[in-house]
């Protein structure tokens, strides 16, 4: 059963309680769905929460006011009463998750940033500029086909791989997802979000919490800027690459991902 919180953002909640839940916080390219293929197995052993941010999935409320992601997460804990959990963001997720760490710090035991984009990307790179002006360039036309293809290009096959090379479910999936994305903020346009002053690049050393880096051989450069800033900058933090994955690595190796995600919450139990 989907639940919402007063502010209508849409999340589940599953698994033994009694312990600090795992939160899980999607990619920019997704939404909840992308935590399917290891929902069943996790929220079978543990207390895990996944959540659809502000305009993507059943998120889909107009907000009254300028968005604040990592508000809208920290709603999400308040209402289920959780003071305290482990963070895994995917992406987008990834920023979302360190803000939530450097706004709400004791509400946060450990975090695992997946391809860490979003707010943590340091650099407008050729190829990201490319893909924002050929995804802008879809959407004024009206052309969410395009739109959304020229995300599966940058976000899943990535620099190095052909669509050929991608498992068609996990490209059909975040297509459906990216859609979704689109069709939800189609008119939000005049919708603002808050920006963290100063920016989350600027204040790693304030995490004091664990940190888990993992990064995909196969992403774009920025992202493995971005890998090498937050491990450089968290004092508590370590990488992990996994060559042959992209900018999704729990999509294209779920089963190695649930096994990293577990080995990661028992070494860093909440305190």
């Amino acid at each position: 059963m989907t639940s919402f919180t007063s502010n209508g953002i849409a999340y589940d909640r599953e698994g033994p309680r009694g312990e600090p839940p795992i939160v899980l916080i999607h990619a920019g390219v997704a939404d909840r769905r992308m935590w399917e293929a290891i929902w069943p197995a996790l929220a079978g052993e543990r207390h895990v929460v996944r959540v659809d941010l502000r305009g993507f999935g059943d998120s889909a409320e107009r907000p009254a006011g300028p968005v604040s992601q990592a508000d809208d997460v920290y709603e999400v804990l308040s209402e289920i009463g959780a003071d305290r959990c482990h963070l895994v963001g995917a992406s987008f997720g990834a920023g979302v998750a360190v803000e939530v760490a450097l706004t709400r710090p004791t509400a946060v035991a450990s975090l695992l940033l997946a391809a860490p984009g979003g707010s943590l990307l340091p650099e407008m790179t050729p190829s990201l500029r490319a893909f924002i002006d050929a995804e802008r360039a879809a959407l004024e036309r009206g052309d969410l086909d395009a739109a959304v293809e020229a995300n599966l290009s940058c976000w899943v096959e990535g620099p190095h791989r052909s669509a050929s090379q991608i498992d068609p479910t996990v490209r059909e999936l975040v297509g459906r997802m990216q859609r979704r994305a689109f069709e939800v903020t189609a008119d939000w346009d005049d919708i603002e979000e808050k920006e963290l002053v100063p920016p989350a690049l600027d204040r790693l050393g304030e995490i004091t919490v664990p940190a888990l880096i993992l990064v995909g051989g196969l992403d774009l450069d920025t992202v493995h800027d971005a890998a090498g800033r937050l491990v450089s900058g968290i004092p508590n933090a370590r990488r992990v690459d996994w060559p042959d994955a992209g900018h999704l690595p729990s999509l294209e190796r779920p089963a190695d991902f649930l096994g990293l995600l577990r080995e990661w919450t028992a070494e860093h139990p909440p305190r």
